[in-house]
């Protein structure tokens, strides 16, 4: 197999366009093509009014090794990598204890699935419900505003990122190509196809749930098992080895091979641990406000006579501005034709998070706009530190909403300008249960409010009409990722608790479903090498 890279050509190509691109690259007749895939689709669209696709496409010829040679100048045609995954270990026939899982979002899903492949028959715990009744939870959230601190947004089967965009794109450098693994897996649980080939993919949370249920199911086919209402609240440490744990239910599980696949929002897991002596440190985050603008707006802007074209969907951005005070802040989380969502897991405090169905068409485009903060601006030198700082921003908006988990919000022109708001403007606010206009600027730390007010206008050189005076802020975003790491060695161990691996995003080790999918196969390759060795 043949791979081409930096294949380009128009929007409105047609097939044959692309059939004769490729045998142009390659110097070969249409007889010697024997058949073609598209590993790889997005686009160039620096100029919106001249957008073009970029391919990357996988060729098989009646004689691979001839025209490679006849190429090998080329630097945009190589041999296609084999990508096939393979598994480190298989389970002895015999095991003295079963490995246990704790968290159930993508990390945990992926520990759980591929120790499942592998037979060692993994025990699952989540805090949270199953899937369809955790939607129902957090549904009712942000319609009756009534929260259930263990069903929600946060915790529960698949995970924070159930509720998202579902993008799954990363940056983490994965030579082995677990990503691929991933999709792979996320397509014969009933993801689209496409999520194989275009550079942006994404599912969106309707979809999500039902792949969810059915990576469950296959986890259960091979013999795991999936514990829901599990939470666990003591861990089980003798001279440095973690023997087990201890559910809320007062049930015991002994185990000396646990992953622990919590995700970012399990406080009061993280304090347990703490308590424990499980080694941690103070992480770096990122705090701010959601901003809403029109999505048809930002299609135009970036697309122009393009917008509404099919295969480039509604419109995306990523924006980054290094401030005069030496803060950074940049778009997170930007979530298409999507709804600003209630994020908290705890009561008495408000929590904004981005959300997307798969075919992105609500009205809104948002994104999270944050500014990078460190362990030296929280409130005291403790590794839990950034979890008090998230609780005093997230009850601060509370109260600032009008306790009654409605989201305070604020024109961006007023913001800028410094006065507060009164009605809402041409952008109406997606957020539930609803948001209480005001003035923002009694929730963050002036250093943050600073760094907002310049970057926002610097943004809007780059997207015009990003600082427009109906742009929507609703506050307060806190759950950029982890406030603390939970250190680990080489050997995928915490770096004092032998047996204890720390894994995905809770753990300061991802950051979004992909990044968490490939750290939880890594983890559990790590634990099935471990097993087998003390066996």
């Amino acid at each position: 197999m043949i791979r081409i890279t930096n294949v380009k050509l128009p929007l409105e190509h047609n097939d044959a366009q692309l059939t004769k691109e490729i045998l142009s690259t390659l110097f070969i007749k249409e007889n010697q093509l024997v058949d073609f895939t598209v590993f790889r689709r997005g686009f160039d669209a620096r100029s919106k009014h001249q957008i073009s696709l970029l391919y990357t496409i996988d060729v098989s010829t009646d004689n691979d090794d001839a025209v490679i040679k006849d190429n090998y100048d080329n630097p945009n045609v190589k041999l296609a990598p084999d990508m096939t995954y393979k598994f480190v270990a298989q389970a002895p026939e015999v095991l003295a204890e079963r490995p246990v899982v704790i968290g159930f979002g993508p990390c945990g899903i992926f520990v759980g699935l591929v120790l499942a492949e592998m037979g060692y028959k993994p025990i699952i715990l989540d805090r949270g419900k199953e899937v369809r009744e955790r939607t129902k939870d957090t549904f009712g959230f942000w319609r009756n505003r009534t929260l259930n601190t263990e069903s929600n947004v946060q915790f529960g089967e698949g995970g924070a990122g159930t509720f998202s965009d579902g993008k799954l794109w990363t940056q983490v450098k994965d030579k082995k190509h677990y990503g691929r693994k991933v999709l792979n897996d996320f397509v014969a649980a009933g993801a689209p196809e496409e999520i194989l080939f275009v550079s942006k993919p994404h599912i969106g949370t309707f979809k999500l749930v039902g792949m969810v249920e059915k990576m469950r199911a296959k986890i259960v086919e091979l013999g795991g098992e999936i514990r829901f209402n599990s939470r666990v609240d003591d861990l089980h440490i003798e001279e440095g080895q973690v023997t087990g744990v201890t559910l809320a239910d007062g049930q015991q599980i002994n185990s000396k091979h646990i992953a622990l696949a919590t995700g970012h929002s399990a406080r009061d897991t993280f304090e347990m641990l703490y308590a424990k002596g499980v080694y941690m440190e103070a992480k770096s985050f990122s705090i701010g406000f959601r901003i809403e603008h029109n999505q048809s707006a930002i299609d135009e802007v970036l697309f122009g006579k393009n917008a509404g074209n099919p295969i480039l969907g509604a419109a995306d951005y990523k924006l980054v501005h290094h401030c005069k005070n030496g803060r950074s802040v940049y778009s997170f989380c930007m979530c298409p034709g999507g709804t600003v969502v209630a994020a908290t897991s705890e009561e008495n405090r408000v929590v904004t998070n981005g959300m997307s169905q798969y075919s992105r068409n609500e009205r809104n485009a948002n994104s999270a706009i944050v500014v990078g903060i460190d362990p030296s601006d929280y409130p005291d030198s403790s590794p839990l530190a950034g979890i008090e700082l998230q609780r005093q921003l997230e009850s601060a908006a509370y109260l600032l909403g009008g306790e009654n988990y409605d989201a305070p919000a604020q024109l961006v022109g007023d913001y800028l300008a410094g006065h507060s708001s009164t009605q809402v403007g041409k952008v109406e606010p997606s957020y539930k249960p609803g948001v209480k206009l005001t003035d923002l600027t009694d929730i963050l730390p002036a250093y943050c409010l600073e760094a907002l007010r310049e970057a926002i206008p610097a943004f809007n050189k780059k997207i015009r009409g990003f600082a427009m005076k109906d742009a929507l802020l609703t506050g307060v975003e806190t759950r950029t990722s982890s406030p603390v790491s939970i250190k680990r060695g080489a050997d995928y161990q915490s770096v004092n608790t032998k047996g204890l691996y720390p894994a995905g995003e809770g753990a300061g080790y991802a950051g979004g479903i992909m990044s968490a999918a490939i750290d939880g196969i890594r983890v559990a390759e790590a634990m099935a090498l471990s097993i087998n060795e003390a066996d």
